[in-house]
């Protein structure tokens, strides 16, 4: 079963729960997942990645703005696409990650970020934020 598929029963039994929230929510994902497969065989878990960070900074931009109702709304719609993507890596596993991609490339200056995090990333495959992974592999080269 595809997460699409998924997503259209969790909608299915949303609708007939009468939680109009998660309705709203899983209907926009739904949406999106179609419109990344009819693109091309796609990578649903990047669909899912991208909504979420877009409520992410939609909500950090509410609450920035004084509007604390709008930022709970877009962080609820957060935690449920959420739910639907695998879980994130741990600090020491993460850590883990980056220097044995360190080790690989060799890398031993602040410059060489981009090599360790083209390495590290395809490890990590969405389990890890980019930003998260890059602030260690910088800490890691730090002099």
């Amino acid at each position: 079963m595809t997460l699409t598929d998924t997503v259209k029963q969790d909608l299915t039994t949303a609708m007939k729960a009468g939680e109009k929230d998660r309705d709203g929510t899983l209907r926009l994902v739904l949406s999106e997942l179609q419109k990344d497969a009819k693109e091309g065989p796609g990578d649903e878990l990047a669909v899912l990645r991208r909504e979420r960070k877009r409520r992410l900074e939609a909500a950090v931009a509410f609450r920035d703005g004084g509007r604390t109702d709008l930022a709970d709304a877009e962080q609820a719609e957060a935690e449920i696409i959420e739910a639907y993507l695998p879980a994130e890596l741990g600090d020491e596993e993460l850590r883990g990650i980056v220097q044995a991609a360190i080790e690989q490339t060799g890398a031993a200056t602040p410059q060489d970020v981009g090599q360790v995090m083209k390495a590290a990333m395809v490890v990590v495959a969405g389990r890890a934020d980019g930003k998260r992974v890059s602030a260690m592999a910088q800490e890691a080269l730090r002099p």
